[in-house]
């Protein structure tokens, strides 16, 4: 199984190196946790699920990234994503300083090398080239979060609220207005139909926007966490969105119980689901899948579809900001799904991934601890 975070479920098409790298991955961790609880400062005190993080999705990125040909931009094989979630986290959830972010990067390096060293794995000098890399492009990136979620600027936007609401309001006071001059009672119907629609579609929204807005204030999402199997949660999504959608959702992956916020993971769930309907290939299956890992639940959904330029994922992740594919197109928003999804990541402890590239689609994961309720108290980014 590989953690990528571009969902590759057939290891077997990488190099020799890039599997063995797979097989080697909780060799390298184990060294890697006993290195830096003894050398960082900070990290003793840490839980393993947050102090492995997102690390593991790096290293199986850049585990890819060293088979030739496969389609991962050489200049950001770990994609930007990974790195500037990881170093948000340190941020939020630990008492580290910059060096230290810097200091865990160095020990993955050294603690591979040697791993693979001890294995008699071969490394030629362009991958080692790959590898010190694409982890000086990971330091430069989660650095670059750490600092920005300390300085804790943000932008508000809260004046968009009276913008967006308006045309699903206009067209609630429009049905209300023409019902009293309906006899046909179908059409009072059809008319009271549309108004309920638009109302929840208010409710729903202001919901989502009291939620980021609390979020963005540093306050936590209240999350209210009780033990289920998320599973159960993923295929209920599914099937209620394909009553809309038709059959095109995919699900993978196994049960797995853990304490979450149910109706914040729903609603996640619900969120990613419909920007894959949104923006990915019409008529392409949409894929939702579990995974478990070291204490961590890994979340994702996957959609064939347009990538979205580096440079335009963390805009996603900004309250009222769309990328500017989705500007430019006929698809309505106004830009808290993934910021709403991203604070309920952020609230249980965990983060959010986007990885996007021409040939392998779209797919945005969020990675949480399997027991989310130690970390309902830990500070945020406000």
């Amino acid at each position: 199984m590989t953690l990528a975070s571009d969902q590759n479920f057939n290891p077997s098409n990488l190099s020799e190196l890039s599997q063995r790298m797979l097989e080697l991955r909780e060799a390298v961790f184990t060294e890697w946790e006993k290195r830096v609880r003894a050398g960082v400062k900070g990290a003793d005190a840490l839980s393993h699920p947050i102090l492995v993080n997102t690390l593991p999705t790096m290293y199986d990125n850049l585990a890819e990234a060293l088979t030739p040909d496969y389609p991962r931009n050489s200049a950001g094989v770990t994609t930007p994503a990974v790195a500037l979630e990881h170093g948000g986290e340190r941020a939020r959830l630990t008492s580290y300083e910059a060096p230290a972010v810097i200091c865990e990067y160095q020990i993955l390096k050294s603690t591979l090398l040697d791993v693979l060293r001890a294995h008699q794995v071969p490394i030629s000098d362009g991958e080692m080239q790959i590898i010190s890399s694409s982890i000086d492009s990971a330091i430069r990136e989660a650095v670059t979060a750490f600092s920005l979620a300390h300085a804790a600027f943000r932008e508000q936007f809260v004046a968009t609220l009276a913008h967006d609401l308006r045309n699903p309001l206009a067209t609630a006071s429009t049905a209300a207005q023409l019902i009293p001059r309906i006899r046909d009672f179908e059409k009072i119907d059809i008319f009271a139909h549309k108004i309920s629609e638009h109302l929840s579609r208010m409710d729903q929204m202001i919901q989502q926007l009291l939620d980021t807005v609390v979020f963005q204030h540093g306050e936590r999402l209240s999350l209210h966490p009780s033990n289920f199997d998320v599973m159960d949660v993923v295929t209920e999504v599914c099937e209620q969105a394909s009553e809309v959608h038709g059959p095109r959702f995919e699900v993978a992956g196994v049960s797995i119980n853990g304490w979450w916020g149910r109706d914040a993971i729903k609603r996640t769930i619900e969120n990613l689901i419909s920007n894959a309907v949104k923006y990915g290939g019409r008529d392409t299956p949409i894929r939702v899948s579990t995974r478990e890992y070291d204490g961590r639940l890994l979340l994702s959904v996957h959609n064939q579809g347009s990538p979205i330029p580096p440079d335009q994922v963390e805009s996603l992740f900004q309250v009222f900001r769309r990328a500017k594919a989705a500007k430019e197109g006929n698809q309505k928003g106004w830009g808290i799904g993934l910021p709403y999804v991203r604070s309920v990541a952020e609230s249980h402890g965990g983060s959010i991934d986007v990885d996007s590239a021409e040939g392998r689609g779209t797919t945005v994961s969020i990675d949480i601890p399997v027991d989310a309720r130690p970390f309902q108290n830990a500070p945020t980014l406000g």
